[in-house]
């Protein structure tokens, strides 16, 4: 059992989850706001042993430094790797502090708001159809930039909707290819898709000029990832062309002056954040203290 448990930050977790904290330290401490800076952390993390905390703030080595008691950290958001994560795990591990994390728990929802988007557009719900008359998804021909669960669940939404789906990834995926999807390099994925989907981790930078020149013009850009999946200048040509970039948040838009873009759809708010998700996350985060400790929750 752990002597102090502290969230430094709000972290989804449902009540239940909440009280079942309780289970696991002698004393578990709450914050409801984001600490503005390291002092802040560190005078909220104090003589804890535990920390929580969401993908809001970065926990870094100049405050761990100063949390000579902590021996583990609860990321209550999705850990990819150490290099995209908001923890300095290397630095964690040196000192044998255990750092967890949790992945797939708000998934469904950003499945739902890529066709949600995809079908309002198309059909000119609200709007003028994207090409003058209304279209289904069926025959559509989508680009899957990063085929991992996100990526691979939106690939399986279009599929079943009747679009052609390729898709870009560091390796061929054989289950990918059963179902009909087609590997693809990067630029030909870019020049014959009529819709691109980037679905890649925290901090993953992979278009860059050459690739919005393939890309081209009377293309739609879904972004679904926690930061821009592009380099900014040639970004910004791009959407002068007769083109769409939706974005969820304004961290994977990348700048809040683009808000107001004629050209930009952003909805400024996490998709992957329902109610459902919410529960998925306080699960595996539970569990994963389950792990750690030993203790189990009925």
């Amino acid at each position: 059992m752990f002597q102090k448990i502290v969230a430094i930050e709000p972290t989804g977790l449902i009540p239940s989850a909440v009280d079942a904290l309780n289970n696991y330290a002698r004393e578990v401490i709450l914050y409801d706001d984001i600490p503005e800076s390291d002092r802040e952390i560190i005078a909220r993390i104090g003589d804890a042993d535990a920390v929580l905390l969401s993908f809001t703030t970065r926990l870094g080595k100049a405050a761990l430094e100063q949390c000579a008691n902590v021996k583990y950290i609860g990321m209550c958001n999705s850990l990819y790797s150490p290099e995209s994560a908001n923890v300095d795990i290397h630095y964690a591990n040196s000192r044998g502090i255990t750092v967890t994390g949790i992945r797939d728990y708000g998934d469904e929802g950003v499945v739902e708001y890529v066709i949600s988007e995809l079908v309002r557009t198309l059909h000119g719900f609200g709007q003028e159809p994207w090409d003058g008359i209304a279209r289904e998804i069926t025959g559509l021909k989508a680009g899957i930039v990063g085929l991992g669960k996100s990526g691979g669940m939106i690939a399986d939404a279009l599929h079943f909707l009747g679009a052609e789906i390729s898709y870009f990834a560091r390796s061929e995926k054989a289950e990918a290819s059963t179902k009909g999807y087609r590997f693809l390099p990067l630029d030909e994925l870019l020049e014959e898709s009529e819709v691109v989907c980037c679905c890649l981790n925290r901090n993953t930078v992979l278009l860059h000029a050459p690739h919005f020149e393939k890309l081209g013009n009377r293309k739609i850009l879904f972004n679904t990832g926690l930061s821009p999946a592009w380099e900014g200048a040639p970004f910004l040509n791009w959407l002068e062309g007769d083109n769409l970039c939706f974005c969820d948040t304004v961290d994977a838009l990348g700048d809040s002056h683009l808000l107001n873009h004629p050209k930009v759809r952003c909805m400024k708010v996490s998709t992957g954040r329902t109610r459902q998700a919410f529960e998925r996350l306080s699960d595996k985060v539970l569990q994963n203290l389950t792990d750690y400790s030993g203790i189990k929750i009925e």
